[in-house]
């Protein structure tokens, strides 16, 4: 049996990628088979379009779970695409250094750091959605279309809207409670092969029994 997840492309087109095979900044770190769809740009530039203001100089990272869907156009702005508000202006005069004679060890002054971005298993990231620097996004949470996501979501929370709102649970607690303990996208390929019909089909019991 060959297991997937090793190619660049999943289907019979060009439009899809599974992302950790094309990703080659190392402060971007992708698990096995989130896909990346584009049919406007090229998806194996996913680093480059749509990971932005994301520059060596912060350390930060941006940490994608594994199973997750990404649609196009999807973004994720890091800190240096803001200015910081300790400063009495909004200019970022750090980044103009020398002609302001300051220090270039200082240029992170120009804006506040916010930190990683991290999505967690199986989230859906709806078309064009903006996902903004220091967000933590839950297990299985979804991403309406549009959506400018400012602050964190739990799992397996649907948000939409500017900022993002909650719109609802996927599920009741107690479901949400068993998926966050089977953590099915850690299991080997073969087990969630088995399992595919209980997961695709909402058959918890039938994963509960395979714990």
């Amino acid at each position: 049996m060959t297991v997937p997840g090793k190619e660049i492309y999943p289907r019979n087109d060009h439009e899809t990628v599974y992302l950790k095979n094309v990703i080659t900044d190392p402060n971007i770190l992708v698990g096995d088979y989130t896909f990346y769809n584009d049919f406007i740009n090229d998806p194996t530039r996913f680093e480059k379009n749509n990971v932005l203001y994301h520059y060596p100089v912060n350390h930060d990272k941006l940490v994608i779970g594994k199973f997750c869907s990404i649609a196009c156009g999807a973004k994720f702005i890091f800190t240096s695409a803001n200015h910081t508000l300790r400063s009495l202006s909004t200019y970022p005069f750090p980044i103009f250094a020398d002609a302001w004679n300051l220090d270039w060890n200082h240029v992170t002054d120009a804006w506040d750091n916010k930190g990683n971005i991290v999505i967690g298993n199986d989230v859906w990231i709806g078309y064009e959605a903006v996902i903004t620097q220091g967000v933590h996004i839950g297990d299985g949470a979804i991403i309406g279309t549009r959506t400018v996501v400012t602050r964190d979501v739990p799992p397996y929370t649907i948000v939409g809207g500017i900022p993002a709102k909650e719109i609802r649970k996927r599920f009741g607690h107690d479901v949400v409670k068993a998926l966050l303990q089977l953590c099915w996208w850690d299991w080997p390929y073969e087990k969630i092969l088995r399992h595919l019909s209980d997961i695709t089909s909402g058959n918890l019991s039938g994963l509960l029994q395979s714990a």
